[in-house]
């Protein structure tokens, strides 16, 4: 009796362990079914959600080899030793600068330069910590990713404004007019085929850059408070702030505010507070803009509208994610560092909640892929030749109205 009683203990252990073995593996499938398209818009008015086609089998084969990569692998998806380190690194960076500048800086040179470097790093928080932390890439535990997620409160944005306006709009409905409100850069540029078309665009390839530079100070000053205000983003409806959203939308704003004008005027000259502001968001806004503009709005990528009269898209969600971005300098490990992975585009846009530690090694799945599939993947060589796409588009697009 004795020996039955514990063969039949052995074989519930054996099976609760198969059971909790079956969990993981599901849990894992699970998360990378979830990085692939895991926002829900669910909350999105009626009036202007979109249906993709079906999968015809590359989004469900695309999942199956990223799961099996992870588990022959045995590494985490998120929770990267690298990105803590990376992390620690970034942030002790942005700290030092922003103190040398503010309670170092003696020349009109040295608070130049310490501005620029600032611009710089708060454009690396942008790109690396914070963008994970908001697309729930950066740990398996939602504190951890929250947290992460308010550095972009800390450098002037909206993290709360960040998730519908880029998480949810952008990454849903890329480069789709009237959706996306990443694409609507204002009545001073076309980016989109499907805009309207102004005589001042022909000269947009010049003037563009420039106004890159001051999308910062608009953002940060004026644009989160109208969107919060008007319950709004570009076409978009979404829910305003309330409770806990509201106190970290404001404390966020106050941090900021505090760090951009009331500690520096302490110290100095309200003209050179401003103008040292000022160059710090130049240097911001030309990079996050750069980076961003390379990835979408290049010759290349695609700009798909939903067939006539209706609310539907021609392809599948996966395949309209590949056919509308762009890749660019994968083979160069320090604009991959530096960029958090965003050359790394389209992988992004596949998998948003892992890591981009990992993008190098998945763009190699996705390629692979798309080939056997018949997709075209798409890809600059090189940061310069990513650059030059836009620059090109940006000038096609500002010649005339035709292609509208």
């Amino acid at each position: 009796t004795k020996q039955l009683t514990r063969l039949v203990s052995a074989i519930g252990s054996v099976v609760s362990l198969v059971h909790t073995l079956q969990k993981v593996s599901m849990t894992q499938t699970q998360d990378t079914r979830e990085s692939l398209e895991y926002q829900t818009i669910a909350d999105l008015e009626p009036g202007r959600k979109l249906r993709f086609g079906k999968d015809d089998g590359f989004q469900s084969e695309l999942r199956r080899r990223v799961d099996a990569y992870f588990q022959r692998t045995q590494l985490s998806q998120r929770d990267c030793p690298q990105m803590y380190l990376k992390t620690a690194i970034i942030l002790v960076a942005f700290a030092t600068t922003y103190c040398l500048l503010v309670f170092v800086a003696q020349t009109w040179w040295q608070a130049l330069s310490l501005a620029v470097l600032l611009g710089l790093e708060t454009a690396a928080i942008g790109f690396n910590i914070q963008h994970d932390g908001g697309h729930q890439g950066y740990s398996n535990h939602s504190w951890v990713n929250q947290a992460m997620s308010l550095t972009l409160d800390l450098i002037g944005g909206s993290s709360y404004v960040w998730h519908w306006k880029h998480g949810v709009f952008h990454h849903m409905y890329t480069n789709v007019s009237h959706y996306d409100a990443d694409v609507e850069v204002g009545i001073l540029g076309r980016v989109s085929p499907h805009q309207p078309w102004l005589p001042i665009h022909r000269w947009q390839h010049i003037y563009l850059w420039a106004l890159y530079g001051l999308m910062p100070i608009k953002w940060q000053l004026y644009d989160d408070f109208h969107d919060v205000i008007s319950g709004r983003i570009g076409a978009q409806t979404f829910p305003r702030p309330q409770g806990w959203d509201l106190v970290r939308f404001l404390l966020g704003k106050g941090i900021f505010l505090t760090l951009a004008f009331a500690l520096p005027l302490l110290r100095h000259p309200l003209g050179g507070v401003l103008v040292f502001y000022g160059v710090m968001a130049i240097a911001l806004g030309i990079v996050l803009s750069t980076v961003f503009q390379m990835a979408h709005c290049v010759e290349g990528a695609e700009f798909p509208q939903p067939l006539p009269n209706t609310s539907c898209m021609e392809d599948a969600w996966a395949i309209h994610q590949i056919a509308t971005t762009v890749n660019f300098s994968r083979n160069n490990p320090v604009i991959t560092w530096l960029l958090g992975g965003l050359n790394y585009q389209v992988e992004h846009h596949l998998f948003p909640r892992i890591c981009h530690i990992h993008y190098p090694e998945l763009a190699k799945i996705v390629e692979s892929t798309c080939q056997e599939f018949g997709i075209t993947y798409r890809e600059h060589p090189s940061f310069i030749g990513g650059v030059v796409a836009h620059g090109r588009w940006l000038q096609r697009l500002g010649a005339s109205s035709v292609m509208g």
